[in-house]
């Protein structure tokens, strides 16, 4: 049942996805300049989604060659603009250098962190491994470096990481979750479910998320929500319908 006063937000996302990177950091930011103001209490859970579920999880390609397939040279340029630009915008880095790799392994130790330490070690685990992936141009896949970043978010030290890893745990809850978003009808990423009965698609900006809070606190109205871009199997980004209730 919801409780007065309480925002539950369920974010459904790859790691893998640069609009799921730009949504996190804008609902952070609206959070920080909302929650206190509207006297509300916003609690976060990211559950996985996998924009590639049949790639083997040892699979490395390098990621610039997969953009310009997918893309080809002249809209990959406009990608990069539109992506680059709205990074920018939250003070994040984003470039399209590095390799593509399977998520699952990711997803599974913010499954664990999420656990463990709830919304505050979840993203403070997601903060880093999207920074890893999309301005280090880092391998999200290997143990050694999952096992670092697991360490430096305060998750577990890296050797636990790896045992983690090279175990089954949360391996089945994670392809299950990710399974039971696309047969609810999740196509792409990144896709917030509101209290369990509204869902906002796309990498809105901090100033929708804020209209939103405020139309939840009784305190301003909810004005139509925009289209926003999102990522899908066929690739990132796309526009995708806004709202769906």
């Amino acid at each position: 049942m919801h409780q007065p006063g309480v925002v539950q937000l369920v974010v459904i996302s790859d790691i893998v996805c640069p609009w799921c990177y730009i949504g996190l950091a804008e609902l952070q930011k609206a959070i920080k300049e909302t929650a206190s103001e509207l006297q509300l209490t916003i609690k976060v859970e990211h559950r996985p989604f996998l924009l590639h579920p049949s790639m083997e999880e040892d699979k490395v390609l390098d990621k610039a060659e997969w953009y310009l397939e997918k893309f080809g040279a002249d809209k990959l340029e406009h990608v990069k603009s539109m992506v680059q630009g709205r990074a920018k915008e939250v003070g994040i880095e984003i470039n399209f250098q590095g390799v593509m790799t399977q998520t699952i392994r990711a997803h599974r130790l913010s499954r664990k962190a999420y656990v463990l330490g709830g919304q505050e070690l979840q993203e403070k685990f997601l903060d880093r491994i999207f920074k890893a992936y999309f301005s280090e141009g880092k391998d999200i896949s290997d143990f050694n470096i999952l096992g670092d970043l697991a360490e430096e978010a305060g998750i577990t030290s890296k050797s636990e990481a790896i045992e983690f890893l090279t175990s089954d745990e949360y391996q089945e809850e994670v392809e299950t979750m990710a399974a039971e978003a696309r047969k609810k009808g999740v196509t792409g990423v990144p896709f917030t479910v509101i209290n369990g009965r509204w869902a906002v698609s796309g990498g809105q900006t901090s100033e929708v998320f804020g209209q939103i809070f405020r139309k939840l606190a009784g305190k301003g109205p909810l004005r139509p929500i925009p289209n926003a871009p999102t990522c899908d199997n066929s690739g990132c980004p796309i526009a995708a319908a806004s709202v769906k209730s």
